[in-house]
């Protein structure tokens, strides 16, 4: 399977989806598009054509399917506002240290010629909340709107940027509030579509150490089975469970998982339909799902009433030929 991050999720969308159909085609591959979205206020009504496009490549032949996360924010570095050309050969920070490189910059990051994807121009300065700071005294921002935390230091968001990245010397995890909720209920309705969590498994016993992370680590398929079929009746609680389970099984040839059935390996999660539900928020993340009574991993038990045993089955899987 030929799986992508596309090149483009906002204006150059439909080139970037173009490019990687085009991939798949030329080497006999079925292709799997990542967390697809369209990221971006101005780039929202391009979500219909996307879908048009991949409809049209299946119905000529061709084995494309994408999944998605059930959120209107997407989570990266806060480096990826400045231009990809600033880590050119491994010196993002030197370069950010020295007063001439950081004034082209600054101004490749203001006046943007298109040629990379600018982040703050798809999405404001009021769109992008840093979380992943670790110095005491960046604590005071955590969570803030990059707007606020420059208007607080009195400079413009660029120069915040600047500060923030040499401060805490890493890329900064950040929420960028980017996609639209039509978009979101329109792609789980998708029969292509898998429901994912871009995010790996978390506890609050030790994570909430490391400060703010999305939401969707811990929210991503209660989420679903909650509000988008229960609440909302967007997607039937049968079509949501395929696309979270043998849908995704499938495309990996994850031949003996994904379903109830006898001889399949039971990976098995037991939930009150009437509860189950995210608490997640991007202002306090660290929080447990609702309404999951029983999880079973390989047939061991180990979540049970919704305490953990202290059981650890998980082994790495890989495709069945």
């Amino acid at each position: 399977v030929y799986i992508t991050h596309i090149r483009s999720e906002a204006e150059n969308i439909l080139d970037a989806l173009h490019e990687a159909l085009e991939i798949g085609a030329r080497a006999d591959l079925p292709v799997e598009i990542y967390h697809l979205k369209a990221s971006g206020r101005r780039n929202w009504h391009l979500m219909p054509q996307v879908i048009e496009v991949i409809d049209r490549a299946r119905a000529e032949g061709l084995d494309v399917t994408a999944d998605m996360y059930p959120y209107v924010a997407s989570g990266t570095g806060l480096s990826s506002v400045l231009p990809p050309w600033a880590a050119a050969d491994g010196r993002f920070f030197d370069n950010l240290r020295d007063p001439q490189t950081r004034e082209k910059i600054r101004k490749a990051t203001l006046r943007p010629d298109g040629s990379w994807e600018a982040m703050v121009e798809n999405h404001s300065p009021e769109g992008v909340m840093p979380v992943g700071l670790h110095q005491p005294e960046n604590q005071q921002y955590v969570g803030r709107r990059l707007s606020d935390i420059a208007a607080a230091r009195g400079e413009e968001w660029v120069d915040t940027v600047f500060h923030l990245l040499l401060s805490e010397n890493q890329r900064i995890g950040t929420i960028y509030s980017s996609m639209t909720e039509e978009n979101i209920q329109l792609q789980l309705q998708l029969p292509w579509i898998k429901i994912s969590t871009d995010a790996g498994g978390m506890d609050p016993a030790w994570a909430s150490e490391y400060g703010p992370v999305h939401p969707r680590a811990y929210g991503s398929y209660p989420r679903v089975l909650g509000r988008y079929v229960r609440e909302e009746r967007i997607l039937s609680l049968e079509d949501a469970i395929r696309k979270m389970s043998s849908a995704v099984a499938d495309r990996l040839s994850l031949r003996d998982r994904g379903l109830l059935r006898r001889g399949m390996l039971a990976d098995v999660v037991v939930f009150d339909p009437e509860t189950i539900g995210d608490r997640a928020t991007f202002e306090d993340p660290h929080q447990l799902s609702l309404g999951v009574e029983h999880v079973f991993v390989n047939g061991v038990h180990v979540i049970d009433g919704g305490v953990h045993t202290g059981a650890t089955p998980g082994r790495f899987v890989k495709p069945n030929q």
